[in-house]
């Protein structure tokens, strides 16, 4: 077996570590969600939990309430309003700032994944945290390694 290098590195290749270890969870949540029958990116549902949670926001805040650059943000909302699951708006006070909302059906989207789906990778990514004891590096090798063992699909159909 190859060594892992980004893992032996430790806090220097950090920032890389983190952001596998993010792919990798958003990979198998992403799997978790096809098994219930959604075929919306998983990076979208962060987008829709917010709109649902905060209701109508401008992007900056949409941007602000989840933590990812406006960019990022914006391309996420193309695929959204094709999907029908957003809707947008000229603001009231600020005509120029657009405001995204949840539309009828990214309100039933979000109902359904909030009751089928998002519990059972809470519970899934939760279980797979469990065993990290120990400093920051540690506990990411034991959330890669559970992660590695029994990705979150498997948990959820196991649970």
């Amino acid at each position: 077996m190859i060594e892992d290098v980004v893992k032996e590195l430790g806090h220097l290749t950090l920032g890389t570590r983190l952001k596998r270890t993010g792919e990798l969870l958003q990979a198998q949540t992403q799997a978790v969600l096809a098994s219930h029958g959604f075929d919306q990116p998983a990076a979208h549902f962060p987008l829709l939990a917010a709109l649902d949670r905060l209701g109508a926001l401008s992007v900056g805040e949409l941007s602000q309430a989840v933590g990812v650059s406006q960019p990022v943000v914006t391309r996420s909302l193309k695929g959204l309003e094709d999907d029908g699951l957003v809707q947008s708006a000229p603001g009231e006070e600020d005509r120029r700032v657009r405001r995204v909302a949840l539309s009828r059906k990214g309100r039933g989207l979000v109902q359904r994944a909030r009751r089928d789906a998002w519990p059972a990778i809470e519970a899934a990514v939760a279980q797979a945290c469990a065993r990290a004891r120990g400093d920051l590096l540690s506990q990411l090798a034991a959330l890669e390694e559970a992660l590695a063992s029994a990705p979150l699909l498997q948990r959820v159909q196991e649970a």
